[in-house]
């Protein structure tokens, strides 16, 4: 897999699995949709320790800055 996320795509994806973390574990969210957005943080999480997003592959984004 080729890297397409970039540092700062990375830190926000994963300051976001933190959050949902927190809020679910808290008790803030809870139910249905406290699980469906702990997962979701879950694939944000992975994905930024890849570095790779298959969401971005078929339309061709790439934020990971090229190599000079």
């Amino acid at each position: 897999m080729k890297k397409n996320m970039g540092n700062i795509d990375r830190i926000i994806r994963v300051m976001i699995a933190i959050i949902i973390s927190v809020l679910f574990f808290t008790g803030i969210i809870s139910g249905t949709l406290g699980i469906i957005l702990l997962v979701l943080g879950g694939v944000f999480l992975l994905t930024s320790v890849i570095s790779f997003c298959p969401l971005y592959a078929p339309f061709g984004i790439n934020t990971c800055p090229k190599d000079k």
